[in-house]
C-alpha cells in the first residue's frame, strides 16, 4: 500500500507542476504579434503534438535574437513552461539552461534562482535525484542571499518532495517545516499550504502515523476554502483521494469508499484531471472489494485501466492489474489472477521502479505459490537494493549540502582574509602617503628655513657692503679735503710766489734775470711733480672705491691665513670691471668662496688653496681648487653646503660643477653670465 501512496504523489507531483507552470506566465503579454501568437499556438491542447512543438521552436527562435533583458528571460520561461507541458524534456532542459546563463550574465539574482528550479524540476522527472537535489540548493541559498521568503519556501517543498520520493522521510519533514514557517509569515499563500499540509499528510501515512496523516490532510482541505485557487487543479478531489489512502490503510474501507466517492463528484475531474479521475476509480473500485460488494465490480477497475493505459500511466497500470489480480484471486479465477499479476511484474521490470515490482512480486507470490521462493528471494533482493539505494541517496543529499556549506565556507574565509589584506595595505598606503606628505613637508620647512637664512645672510653680507661704502665715502671726503689743503696750502701758495716773482723780473735787466727765471722754473717743476703726486693718490683712492668687493674677500682671505695651515693663493683678473657686476651676483659669489673654504678646512685636509677670478666673453668664472683628498662624485650624496653652492649659483643664472676623485684633490668652477661690457677693460683708465 506505501507503495502505491508512492505512485499516486509522483502523478499528482507531474499532473500539479504542468498545471501550475501553465498558469504561471498565462499575464504575460508580448509586443511582438508573431511571439504572442507563437506562444498562443503552442499552448493550445486542441493542436497536434508536433504543430505545438514547431510554434514554440518559432518562439524560441524569435526570443533568443532579442536582447537579453527582463522581458526577453520572461519569454524564455513561457517556452520552457509550454515544453515542460508537452512532456519535450530535451527542450524544457536547453531552454532552462539558455536561462541560467543569460540570468548569471546580467546578474538577474531572482531569475538565476528561478532557472535552477526548472532544472531541478527536469532532473526530477528524469529520476536523477543527485542533479536534482543540487539545483534545489543552489536555488535555496540564492533566494536566502536576496531574503525571498516566498520563494525560498516553494523552493524547501520541491526539495521536500523529492527527499520524499527517494525515502529520505525524516528530513522531507524538516524541510516541509522549514518551508511552512516562511509561509506563515506570508499572505495569500494557501496554495502553497496546501502543498505543504498535502505532503505532510502523505509523509505521515507512509510513516503510519495515520492520526497525524488525517489531520494534515484536514489542515490541506480548510486551506482549500480560499476560492482564489482554480478549479482545474482539482486539489479537493486529490486530498479526498489522500485521505481515502489513509483509510485504507487503516483497514477502514467503509470510510475510505466515502472519500473516494465524493472525489469522484468533483465538478469537471475527468474533463480536467483523467489521470486523478481513474486513481479514484480504481481506489474506489478497490475500497469495494475490501468491503467484499459486488456492486460495479470488476467493471470499474477495467474503465481505470482502459484510461490509464490511453495516459500511458505505466505506475498506474501496474497498480490497476495487481488490484485485478487480487480481485480474480478472490473470485478463485486463479488464471486470470496469474496472468494479470504476471503482466503487472514485467510491466514493472521493463519500468525499472523497483517499488512497483516489489508490489507486484508480493501479488504474484499469492497467486503461485509453486514459484512463490523464487518470487520471495527475488522480493528480498530488489528490497535489499531499494533500501540501499534511499539510503545512500539520503547520504548523497547530506554530503551535498555538507560539501556546499564546505564551499561556501571556504569562500568566505578567503573572503575575510581577502578582506583582511585589502585593510592591510589600505593601512599600510594610508601609512606611507602619510609618511610621504610629513617628509614633503618637512623639506618645504626646510628650504623655507633656509631661505630665510639665506636672506638674512643676504642682508647682513649688503649692510657688511654699505657700511664699508661708508667708511670709503668718509675716507674719500678726508683725502679730498687733505688734497684741497695741500693745493690750497701749499701748491697754490707757491705758485702765486713763483707768478709774483716772475712779474718781477720785468724789471730788471736780463742778466740778473735769467738765473732768477732758471730758479723759478725749477719751482715750478717741483710744483708739477706735486700735483702729480697728488693725482697719482687720487688714482688709488679712485680703485679703492671700485675694489671694495675684493677688499671684503681679502679680508676673508687675510682671516682663512690666519687661522688655518692651509697655504691660500688668489687671483682676481684686472679686466674685471666689479663696479658694473650686480650685488646679487658679488652676494652670492662671496657666499660661495665661504661655502667652499669651510668644506677645504673640514674635510679636504690640503695643503694648497687655489681661488681665481677671471672674465672671458660674456662670463665670469671663479674657480677654487684644493689638492685635498677629494671624493667620489656619483657615490656622494649632495651635502647642504654642496646643494647651497648650487643653489646660489642658480640665483646667479649661472651654473656650478665640481669634479673631483678620490686622491686627486677636488676643482669648483663657478659660471655666472655677465654683461658683455663688464669683460671689456677701458684702458682710459
Amino acid at each position: 500500500m506505501k507503495n502505491k501512496y508512492t505512485i499516486l504523489l509522483l502523478l499528482f507531483v507531474v499532473f500539479f507542476g504542468c498545471t501550475r507552470k501553465d498558469k504561471e506566465f498565462n499575464n504575460i503579454l508580448l509586443p511582438e504579434d508573431s511571439l504572442k501568437s507563437y506562444l498562443s499556438l503552442a499552448n493550445d491542447d486542441d493542436l497536434p503534438f508536433d504543430l505545438r512543438q514547431k510554434y514554440n521552436k518559432k518562439a524560441f527562435d524569435v526570443i533568443v535574437d532579442q536582447e537579453n533583458d527582463s522581458l526577453n528571460r520572461a519569454n524564455l520561461f513561457k517556452v520552457a513552461n509550454r515544453y515542460y507541458n508537452m512532456n519535450d524534456w530535451k527542450g524544457y532542459q536547453s531552454t532552462a539552461k539558455l536561462i541560467l546563463q543569460n540570468s548569471k550574465l546580467s546578474k538577474d539574482s531572482a531569475n538565476t534562482a528561478k532557472a535552477y528550479i526548472y532544472l531541478g524540476d527536469f532532473y526530477r522527472s528524469q529520476v536523477i535525484s543527485d542533479s536534482a537535489f543540487m539545483s534545489y540548493f543552489n536555488a535555496e541559498k540564492i533566494y536566502s542571499h536576496i531574503n525571498d521568503k516566498f520563494n525560498l519556501a516553494k523552493t524547501f517543498l520541491s526539495k521536500a518532495q523529492l527527499q520524499f520520493v527517494e525515502g529520505d522521510l525524516f528530513e522531507s519533514e524538516l524541510t516541509v517545516f522549514k518551508a511552512l514557517r516562511l509561509l506563515k509569515q506570508q499572505k495569500n499563500v494557501n496554495n502553497q499550504l496546501y502543498d505543504c499540509y498535502n505532503l505532510l499528510g502523505i509523509l505521515y501515512n507512509e510513516r503510519e502515523e495515520y492520526g497525524k496523516a488525517l489531520e494534515y490532510h484536514n489542515n490541506a482541505l480548510t486551506a482549500l476554502n480560499d476560492k482564489t485557487i482554480p478549479e482545474e487543479f482539482q486539489l479537493k478531489a486529490s486530498s479526498l483521494n489522500n485521505i481515502g489512502f489513509v483509510y485504507l490503510n487503516m483497514h477502514d474501507f467503509a470510510k475510505a469508499k466515502k472519500h473516494f466517492k465524493d472525489g469522484l463528484e468533483q465538478k469537471n475531474l475527468f474533463k480536467f484531471d483523467p489521470t486523478l479521475y481513474a486513481m479514484l476509480l480504481d481506489n474506489l473500485a478497490y475500497s469495494k472489494f475490501k468491503l467484499r460488494e459486488s456492486q460495479g465490480l470488476p467493471d470499474q477497475f477495467f474503465e481505470a485501466l482502459e484510461i490509464r493505459d490511453s495516459l500511458k500511466l505505466t505506475s498506474g497500470i501496474i497498480l490497476n492489474k495487481i488490484h485485478l489480480s487480487e480481485y480474480y484471486a478472490f473470485k478463485k479465477d486463479t488464471v486470470r489472477a496469474a496472468q494479470f499479476s504476471r503482466q503487472a511484474l514485467l510491466l514493472s521490470r521493463s519500468s525499472k521502479k523497483l517499488r512497483n515490482t516489489l508490489e507486484a512480486l508480493k501479488q504474484i507470490t499469492v497467486v503461485d505459490p509453486k514459484n512463490a521462493p523464487v518470487y520471495s528471494k527475488e522480493y528480498i533482493q530488489i528490497n535489499e537494493k531499494l533500501q540501499k539505494a534511499e539510503r545512500k541517496m539520503g547520504e548523497k543529499f547530506s554530503r551535498i549540502e555538507y560539501e556546499t556549506n564546505e564551499i561556501k565556507d571556504q569562500n568566505s574565509n578567503l573572503q575575510e582574509k581577502n578582506k583582511t589584506l585589502v585593510y592591510i595595505f589600505s593601512i599600510c598606503t594610508l601609512v606611507g602617503l602619510f609618511f610621504y606628505v610629513y617628509k614633503t613637508q618637512q623639506a618645504k620647512n626646510r628650504e623655507l628655513l633656509f631661505k630665510q637664512q639665506q636672506q638674512i645672510a643676504n642682508e647682513d653680507i649688503y649692510n657688511l657692503m654699505i657700511s664699508q661704502q661708508n667708511d670709503i665715502e668718509l675716507t674719500r671726503i678726508k683725502e679730498k679735503k687733505k688734497v684741497a689743503q695741500e693745493l690750497h696750502d701749499g701748491v697754490l701758495g707757491r705758485m702765486f710766489g713763483v707768478r709774483i716773482s716772475l712779474d718781477s723780473l720785468d724789471k730788471i735787466d736780463e742778466a740778473q734775470a735769467a738765473p732768477k727765471r732758471k730758479k723759478y722754473l725749477t719751482e715750478l717743476k717741483h710744483i708739477e711733480e706735486d700735483i702729480r703726486e697728488i693725482s697719482h693718490d687720487l688714482n688709488r683712492e679712485k680703485s679703492e672705491l671700485i675694489n671694495n668687493f675684493v677688499a671684503i674677500l681679502n679680508k676673508l682671505f687675510e682671516n682663512q691665513q690666519n687661522i688655518y695651515e692651509s697655504k691660500l693663493i688668489t687671483y682676481f683678473d684686472p679686466h674685471i670691471k666689479w663696479e658694473l657686476v650686480s650685488n646679487t651676483v658679488k652676494i652670492n659669489l662671496y657666499r660661495i668662496v665661504q661655502e667652499a673654504l669651510q668644506n677645504c678646512n673640514k674635510y679636504a685636509n690640503a695643503n694648497t688653496i687655489r681661488i681665481e677670478f677671471k672674465s672671458e666673453i660674456d662670463y665670469l668664472f671663479l674657480s677654487i681648487f684644493d689638492d685635498g683628498v677629494g671624493f667620489n662624485v656619483k657615490r656622494t650624496k649632495n651635502g647642504i653646503g654642496i646643494h647651497n653652492i648650487q643653489y646660489r649659483a642658480a640665483e646667479c643664472k649661472g651654473t656650478a660643477t665640481i669634479k673631483s676623485a678620490k686622491g686627486e684633490g677636488t676643482l669648483l668652477i663657478i659660471k655666472v653670465p655677465i654683461d658683455q661690457k663688464i669683460n671689456l677693460h677701458n684702458n682710459d683708465n
